[in-house]
């Protein structure tokens, strides 16, 4: 008997129910941050000096002693809360603008893509670092939520433009343009926001913890997942761990939410 093969949508499907149940469990891990670690952010002192994982300390330790377990969850939780909050600026900025703008008419919505178009074409980690030079390192979470909203309403924008030709039909039939957006909203825009908060997630979490390595994000003593891999660079032969544990929760964060995004119809990973 031939082998039978998973047809293309299930695996789809299969891929963002992974994705999501990875993310349910990360947030299971950050609401208990608290209650899981066996110190408190920052806490020095809490064994030797870059001592190895071991019973005592699962992840080992760092430069000033600290509990890289307790740590790590410190800084998966810093990770994520300004993951979701930039992520949030940029589905409403983005993804929420740009179903908006292809539904007004044909000259304003296709100037409104061509604008946010150039600034699209910017790389996000270079929007991000301006608008925090321009402004602080505090609103990290608000510049990479800006800086991701550019592409996420070109996203927006398009897929609407492409896959809702009954627009065109429903305006020539006398639709009122005010009542056809709303119900765009209501249905295409709801359809798909699982999928554009999810791909928002991963977006901005690649853009917070790229600033922060590079020393424009998060400041101590609320050190995040980027800050705390910086922070490991002079110990990353000498011991491992101290940019190992955070290095993996930072990707299985990023890894979970682009799973959880899915791949749309004929894209690649």
């Amino acid at each position: 008997m031939p082998a039978q093969t998973i047809s293309p949508s299930l695996a789809r499907t299969l891929l963002r129910a992974t994705g999501w149940c990875g993310l349910g469990l990360i947030a299971i891990a950050v609401a208990l941050s608290d209650f899981l670690a066996r110190a408190p952010a920052g806490a020095v002192g809490m064994g030797a000096m870059l001592e190895a994982p071991s019973a005592d300390h699962p992840f080992g330790t760092d430069l000033l002693g600290r509990d890289l377990l307790s740590e790590t969850l410190h800084g998966l939780s810093v990770t994520t809360i300004h993951a979701l909050i930039a992520a949030l600026v940029a589905i409403i900025l983005g993804g929420l603008a740009g179903a908006v703008a292809a539904r007004l008419p044909r000259p304003l919505g296709q100037s409104a893509r061509g604008i946010i178009g150039v600034f699209a074409a910017v790389p996000a980690l270079l929007i991000a670092i301006i608008i925090i030079g321009l402004s602080s390192r505090g609103l990290a979470p608000l510049a990479a939520g800006l800086a991701a909203a550019p592409l996420a309403f070109v996203r927006a924008f398009d897929r609407v433009d492409t896959q809702s030709s009954h627009a065109y039909y429903a305006r020539a039939s006398g639709i009122a343009a005010a009542t056809l957006l709303r119900r765009d909203l209501i249905y295409e825009f709801r359809d798909t926001l699982a999928s554009v908060a999810a791909r928002a997630l991963a977006a901005v979490t690649i853009i917070l913890s790229t600033v922060s390595f590079l020393g424009f994000g998060a400041t101590p003593p609320a050190r995040d997942l980027g800050l705390m891999i910086a922070a490991a660079k002079t110990t990353y032969l000498s011991a491992w761990w101290t940019a190992s544990f955070p290095a993996v929760a930072l990707i299985a964060l990023i890894f979970f939410a682009r799973m959880a995004a899915g791949l749309e119809e004929g894209e690649r990973p």
